[in-house]
């Protein structure tokens, strides 16, 4: 695990958008497509926003970026609650991306066959065995929770499938999210957490001991990829001092 620890939120954010930038720019190098999972959230609204702008939106080969989702909330793509359409208003209109290269998790269908539909796209992506999607950016919620794996829910030990659907009475809505087996078989994961209302889960999560029913972010760990957390000093602030 690597820790990028920047001052403030903002340079956070550019720091991560530089790292994205280059991580891409080598990748591409080596192979003609990119598989990027897509984050909801604050943090990543304000990368989105400066991936689209320059110098990124020239620098990064935009056609050869293929976009999925890591969760979403079962919200009609019109409601702003939706992180696809977070992801279009900020980012994905703004670059000279390929539609049939943009893979949103269906809200207009049933539950399950959103589950179904979207895992029979990523099997045509990826095989059974070997490394999955070349970058997941991922936040982590002030309860420990990340992509849509909660404190206490049975997905959280999910080992098979790789998409999973449920109703969450706190939200009473359903969530989709992709599951460990499918997240911990990327070549890159990337956590991004700001502010000082993450020092104590983010404190647990790195150095507190193992419990992925009470801090979920804890399972998402690379079996042959890197992993990465981008964080300001408020939200470092209690992590022991190396």
């Amino acid at each position: 695990m690597e820790l990028h620890i920047s001052a403030n939120s903002k340079e956070l954010n550019q720091s991560l958008a530089d790292w994205i930038r280059d991580y891409i720019l080598e990748v591409l190098v080596k192979q003609d497509r990119f598989t990027f999972v897509l984050s909801g959230g604050s943090t990543p609204k304000q990368l989105y926003a400066l991936l689209a702008n320059l110098p990124y939106s020239q620098d990064i080969p935009w056609k050869k970026v293929h976009f999925f989702w890591g969760d979403e909330r079962f919200v009609p793509f019109a409601d702003d609650r939706n992180n696809a359409k977070m992801a279009y208003d900020e980012l994905l209109n703004q670059i000279d991306v390929l539609p049939e290269h943009i893979h949103v998790m269906k809200t207009d269908v049933d539950p399950q066959d959103s589950v179904a539909s979207y895992e029979k796209t990523l099997k045509t992506y990826f095989g059974e065995t070997g490394n999955t999607f070349d970058l997941v950016l991922l936040g982590m919620g002030d309860d420990g929770h990340t992509l849509s794996l909660f404190p206490g829910t049975e997905v959280v030990h999910e080992s098979k499938a790789w998409v999973h659907a449920f109703f969450l009475p706190a939200q009473d809505m359903y969530r989709i999210t992709l599951t460990a087996p499918v997240v911990n078989r990327a070549s890159a994961v990337v956590f991004a957490a700001a502010g000082q209302g993450k020092a104590d889960t983010l404190k647990n999560v790195l150095e507190g001991e193992r419990n992925i029913d009470v801090f979920p972010s804890q399972i998402i760990d690379p079996i042959n990829g890197s992993l990465h957390w981008f964080v300001d000093q408020a939200a470092a602030e209690k992590l022991r001092k190396n």
